[in-house]
């Protein structure tokens, strides 16, 4: 007499996925800054996970991923009228600055070149950071930099400049930062802010240390996934999504492109793109996977030369990548 075997394929499918990640699970735990790790695919949550014993629910300095939300928050101030255009010089902010050191190059400094890091002007990050965040007057700072390349010319990367757009929103709208925020986007979406340093004048810092928790980062994540929509309503335009994932000026320190405070990079074939902070913060969005990847890690004194890059951009190319690949195939 023969026997028949049935296989559960469904629950087969499953438990491979499940080795899966936890193969991805002990790869992230050997990297040794990496706290959090949240994998979504297809607006469906695959994976989450903390490690150290870190709080999944614990907001985290995001630090320089700070830029990103910075870039939306600009994009919503145009659409909304608040500011004219991305060609508006920043003249038109800083009038007294201006009335008290008149530079017209300076002051023929656009929106757009915030936006791209190419205004020209002398970093305040990395070996300048110190000396701008301990000054009485970060906007008055960073403008008093010297031109070290032409407007429109090579990325200078500066939080400084990212500042600026976080002051300018603030002028243009006539409330806060985080006001404006958290009535155009974190409000909506349902995000609560952990805490965000301001300057000694009082605006919130545009371009650091800004602590979300890593689901809210997914949720930012995925309205870039889904071109500016967040369940029925269109919070950013798709237009301004597009633009933010351009190329418009690349690092000199990278191999990545640099759109409107956003990253681009290819990886493991697809075109990524990615808000990244200091010591390993990361939102990738991959649209051809249709998925969002975040990663928080450690803050504690990193190095200059950032070797906390090359573990996660491994974990996310050869383990996580093919994971999904996976599950689309």
């Amino acid at each position: 007499m023969g026997f028949c075997f049935f296989v559960n394929t469904e629950l087969k499918s499953q438990s491979v996925e499940r080795s899966d990640l936890n193969a991805i699970f002990q790869k992230a735990d050997q990297i040794e800054r990496v706290r959090t790790l949240i994998i979504q695919q297809k607006g469906t949550r695959l994976a989450e996970k903390s490690f150290d014993g870190r709080n999944l629910s614990h907001p985290f300095n995001i630090k320089s991923a700070s830029k990103s939300i910075i870039g939306l928050l600009t994009g919503i101030a145009i659409e909304k009228g608040f500011i004219p255009s991305i060609e508006e010089p920043i003249k038109t902010y800083f009038p007294e600055y201006f009335e008290e050191n008149p530079d017209s190059l300076k002051e023929s400094i656009t929106i757009r070149n915030l936006l791209t890091m190419q205004t020209g002007l002398r970093s305040t990050s990395s070996g300048n950071y110190g000396a701008w965040v301990i000054s009485d007057n970060w906007v008055k700072y960073a403008l008093d930099q010297d031109f070290v390349s032409q407007i429109d010319g090579r990325m200078v990367y500066s939080t400084g400049t990212s500042h600026l757009l976080s002051v300018i929103i603030t002028k243009a709208s006539g409330i806060s930062t985080k006001a404006f925020a958290e009535k155009y986007l974190f409000g909506p979406m349902n995000i609560r802010v952990g805490g965000w340093d301001k300057d000694p004048q009082g605006n919130y810092m545009g371009g650091n240390n800004l602590a979300l928790k890593p689901a809210d980062l997914v949720k930012i994540g995925q309205l870039m996934l889904d071109n500016g929509r967040y369940g029925d309503e269109q919070l950013v335009s798709k237009d301004w999504v597009s633009e933010s994932f351009g190329t418009y000026t690349y690092s000199n320190y990278n191999p990545y492109g640099y759109g409107y405070q956003w990253w681009n990079q290819s990886i493991g074939g697809y075109k990524t793109f990615f808000a990244w902070g200091s010591g390993g913060q990361y939102i990738f969005i991959i649209p051809e996977l249709e998925t969002v990847v975040v990663i928080t890690s450690s803050t504690a004194t990193t190095d200059r030369r950032r070797s906390y890059k090359t573990p996660v951009f491994e974990l996310v190319q050869f383990d996580i990548i093919p994971f999904l690949e996976s599950r689309i195939n």
